[in-house]
């Protein structure tokens, strides 16, 4: 089975990672940098993309802010 025929919730994930690597990754040369300098830039992109990119479905909050109004989340 291809990684596109698995379960919705690898759905998500792939378009995750699809999404960071087009706007992140490949946009900074990416070959030009050392591991570390890759996983600096994706925990920069993950803590943007949880704290401070709003989304118009959460009610124009980022993901952590709407799951703390929820009471989700500490």
């Amino acid at each position: 089975m291809s990684a596109k025929g698995c379960s919705p919730d690898n759905a998500a994930a792939e378009g995750f990672f699809g999404r960071m690597k087009t706007e992140s990754v490949y946009p900074e040369h990416w070959e030009e940098r050392t591991r570390d300098d890759v996983l600096v830039l994706i925990d920069e992109y993950i803590h943007w993309y949880n704290h401070e990119r709003i989304k118009q479905s959460l009610g124009w909050m980022s993901p952590v802010q709407y799951r703390q109004s929820q009471g989700m989340a500490a």
